[in-house]
């Protein structure tokens, strides 16, 4: 827009032009071009005086005027006057009051016309991103689809047609090769108001957008007659969905699939080539448990519910099936069930059968069919039998109320015999005390740590969830989370009430692609100004 070229009749006409390109109020556009006049006045006529411009909607005659405040006391020469000086120009006027003085109608040279296409360009800028918060907001969650307008690693650039929404590297579905000028489909992940004004971030790769996928291609999604229960993904690689059926006739997999697997391929093809697992949701989680690890077959599934873990024993060729690739396959399972899966072989969980059933019987001088037997009822520790309620021994088959106490005080003597050897071994290593006043752990778990150099909460805190399953493993902790709850637990000391554990944090992947978002709004910015 070459303000230098426009006619005052013109004004109008280049006012409905733009406000039609931008899709903005043609109200806006006018006071953006007010507001260029008026700066392009205050050049001329002096920064510091109350400059303001009119543009007639109808005719398109353009007014400048400079507005002087009648005051008793002056004290800014260009912009006040006080009431025995306004008299002399207008009788009427009071303190309190503006006295008015029209201008000479300006000519816009090179530089008033390049200032004043900077004005436009940015409050045109300013409205169009408000326009575009207020059509965008609300709706996270919803599928969108677009051009790829500049396409680098870091970030990719949508044109949505009315909108630009940016797709951070994160949000990306890997090894996802995109150019400019490609058609694109995301999920809105959020809107929000930047300094820069409102951005508008999608995602490829969460898990929501493999279910509004699900929504659009599979009816009974949409109609609510399917429920997708649970989504988990690794981007570009492998998901598993769960689905629930609320009608009895309806098959939530079959309908999922499709004829001939035309629903799921639709969604395969967008997420390129993703594999895709459907599994029927069930309440009954070891049945959800099992349909979750599938292909792999589950010969035997024992919950622990206080650790929320899962014990699946599978047979002895299908334990890497299991496990998948780089544990993917238990690693998705365990995201959908939100249960911690822990894969035994068939040979592996009978070896521990025996050492746990070999323990017993040398610990608490029984036989092996009594030692076996408190095997099969998940006692694992001599712990376990000695902190045992008697109606909990007496339900398991075959044991009298003798059999029971004799156990109950064999364990209890061997427990103290432990404690008292443990408590001589600790003698020789120095441990400090806010590790032994450390409730989560028992003495023979510190012994164990101890002889694994772990003397201090520090030294336990800085440990990972593997590390410490490693070395209490013998002691039941073998499940990751588990290990990550008494990590967790041990680094509690570090954040104390003055200071938030995130105050002194990296700044995070976010807050650096927002601020490429703002760098290329400048850009754009500088642009517009040329």
């Amino acid at each position: 827009m070459d303000m230098s070229q426009i006619s005052s009749s013109e004004l109008l006409q280049v006012a409905d032009v733009v406000a039609r390109e931008r899709a903005i109020d043609r109200e806006e556009v006018i006071d953006a071009m007010e507001q260029a006049i008026q700066k392009a006045g205050r050049s001329r006529y002096g920064q510091n005086r109350d400059i303001r411009a009119h543009i007639d909607r109808k005719s398109g005659e353009i007014t400048l005027e400079q507005f002087t405040e009648i005051v008793e006391v002056v004290e800014d020469d260009d912009t006040q006057m006080t009431l025995e000086e306004a008299k002399k120009h207008d009788a009427s006027l009071e303190i309190g009051s503006f006295m008015r003085q029209t201008l000479p109608p300006l000519e816009f040279g090179r530089i008033a016309a390049q200032t004043g296409k900077q004005v436009i360009s940015q409050r045109v800028r300013e409205a169009e991103r408000a326009r575009q918060f207020a059509e965008y907001q609300g709706r996270e969650g919803e599928i969108v689809s677009g051009t790829v307008k500049r396409a680098e690693s870091y970030m990719v650039v949508v044109d949505l047609g009315r909108a630009e929404a940016v797709i951070r590297r994160e949000d990306m579905i890997p090894k996802e090769m995109t150019k400019q000028g490609d058609r694109i489909r995301a999920l809105i992940k959020e809107v929000r108001e930047e300094a820069k004004g409102p951005q508008i971030f999608l995602t490829r790769a969460g898990n929501d957008f493999m279910g509004a996928l699900f929504t659009q291609e599979v009816p009974e999604i949409y109609d609510g007659i399917i429920e997708i229960k649970t989504v988990v993904r690794e981007p570009g690689s492998r998901a598993k969905i769960a689905v629930y059926s609320h009608d009895p006739s309806i098959h939530p997999v079959g309908s999922c699939v499709g004829m001939r697997g035309s629903r799921v391929q639709a969604v395969v093809n967008e997420l390129q080539g993703e594999k895709i697992e459907i599994i029927p949701w069930s309440e009954d989680i070891v049945v959800f448990a099992i349909n979750a690890l599938a292909p792999a077959e589950v010969a035997k599934v024992v919950m622990h519910q206080d650790d929320g873990r899962l014990e699946v024993i599978v047979p002895d060729d299908q334990l890497s099936l299991a496990i998948g690739r780089r544990g993917q396959n238990v690693r998705l399972a365990s995201q959908l069930t939100g249960w911690y899966i822990d894969i035994l072989s068939q040979a592996e969980e009978s070896e521990r059968f025996h050492q746990r059933s070999e323990r017993f019987m040398e610990l608490l001088d029984i036989d092996d069919v009594i030692a076996n037997l408190l095997v099969a009822e998940s006692f694992f520790t001599i712990d376990d039998v000695a902190a045992a309620e008697l109606d909990e021994l007496l339900a398991i088959q075959s044991f009298d109320e003798s059999i029971a106490e004799e156990l109950r005080k064999r364990a209890g003597e061997c427990v103290e015999r432990e404690k008292a050897r443990v408590d001589a071994e600790m003698a020789a290593f120095k441990i400090a005390d806010d590790l032994k006043e450390f409730a989560p752990i028992n003495a023979a778990m510190l012994l164990t740590l101890a002889q694994g150099g772990i003397l201090t909460l520090d030294d336990l805190a800085d440990l990972d969830s593997e590390e410490l399953m490693e070395l209490l493993r013998e002691h039941g902790i073998s499940s990751e989370a588990k290990a990550g709850e008494i990590i967790m637990e041990a680094r509690k000391h570090w954040f104390d009430d003055d200071e938030s554990p995130n105050e002194n944090a990296e700044t995070p992947p976010e807050a650096n692609a927002d601020s490429i978002s703002d760098g290329i709004s400048d850009a754009e910015s500088e642009g517009d100004g040329e």
